[in-house]
């Protein structure tokens, strides 16, 4: 549907030939992450079997949450595990970690030994906890790359960093050190062996991990760099004679330089493109362009919420736009412009 030869994008480029086609980094995060090794997908499997073997069956599900209120734990259900959801995956395994002990006597009572055993190996523990504490750092960096007013520069920066963050993660697992992962210390403290049989299968994973990250991610922050911060930044190498001459009028206006602080980065370049076109022209169609389809699935989950078996009305236009609006309505002044009935 979205072929560059006979589909979306080439209809488009015949009515717009400067279009740019994007793919929605958010997307491009989540596929990335999914890439797991034999050994870390083989936990994964295990959790999600027995999640849906909880959460699939009323009695089960109740009597797991009771079991929970009577060891005090601080969550009484594990959550589904769901592919098309983001976050899906980093939240059913910190919350399947929280409860170990709980799943772990939970299935000792319902007579299914080979998953409770599971829940007492030192390895499969392990390997839990470092698959909660790595998904959780990816369900952060998911959470920064999504909101609105997000560019290609800002997100390439995120991008970057994290990146960098793996190797140095990498570094210190050379040297037996696991600090960075909170949930697979707390394990490693807690037992005699320590994490170090595990190791080599983390490290595997970080060196995949990077590698899939600099292969869909390449780092190409340092060409937005002047975009970023034109006042102590370089004009590129490709800049024309006519736009290195309106850089260098840019970068030498104080009055500009006192403005670049106090507005954000769109409101500065659309104000900076009326009085240096080709500069200001140039770095909008850098930050023009979407660079996740957030707004889009903001746009899905509102009319989730507005169609439902409660509120079957075929028409929502209206209630869509105010849904997904960051304006706030005068609700006073709608009242009040409204006639009160006072019978009813």
């Amino acid at each position: 549907m979205a072929g560059s030869r006979n589909g979306l994008q080439a209809l488009i480029k015949r009515v717009a030939p400067d279009a740019h086609w994007t793919h929605c980094v958010i997307h491009w995060e989540a596929l990335t992450s999914r890439q797991l090794s034999p050994e870390l997908n083989e936990v994964l499997t295990e959790v999600v079997s027995v999640v849906n073997l909880i959460k699939t069956r009323p009695l089960k599900a109740r009597l797991f949450s009771a079991l929970c209120e009577e060891m005090g734990a601080d969550h009484t259900s594990v959550l589904f595990h769901n592919e098309a959801r983001w976050l899906s995956r980093g939240k059913v395994l910190s919350r399947v970690f929280e409860l170990r002990a709980e799943i772990r006597m939970f299935m000792e009572e319902e007579r299914m030994y080979e998953a409770a055993s599971k829940f007492s190996n030192e390895e499969f523990l392990f390997k839990l906890a470092y698959l909660s504490d790595m998904f959780g750092k990816l369900n952060e960096l998911n959470l920064q790359l999504q909101g609105k007013d997000k560019h290609i520069p800002h997100l390439a920066d995120k991008i970057n960093a994290f990146s960098r963050k793996l190797e140095v993660w990498g570094r210190r697992l050379d040297q037996q050190n696991i600090d960075v992962f909170e949930n697979l210390s707390e394990v490693a403290e807690n037992t005699d062996s320590g994490a170090t049989t595990v190791i080599p299968c983390i490290k595997q994973h970080i060196s995949s991990l990077k590698e899939l990250f600099q292969k869909h991610f390449p780092n190409n922050s340092a060409q937005y760099a002047w975009v970023m911060d034109p006042f102590n930044a370089a004009a590129p190498a490709d800049f024309g004679s006519a736009e290195e001459d309106q850089f260098i009028d840019l970068t030498s206006d104080s009055t500009l330089r006192l403005r670049f602080k106090a507005q954000n980065l769109s409101e500065f370049w659309f104000g900076v493109e009326r009085e240096y076109p080709l500069i200001g022209q140039r770095a909008v169609c850098i930050l023009l362009p979407f660079a996740t389809s957030y707004l889009c699935e903001m746009g899905f989950s509102a009319v989730a919420s507005l169609k439902t078996k409660y509120r079957s009305q075929l028409n929502i236009e209206h209630d869509l736009r105010v849904a997904v609006s960051s304006l706030q309505p005068r609700f006073e002044k709608l009242c009040n412009a409204k006639q009160a009935h006072c019978s009813h």
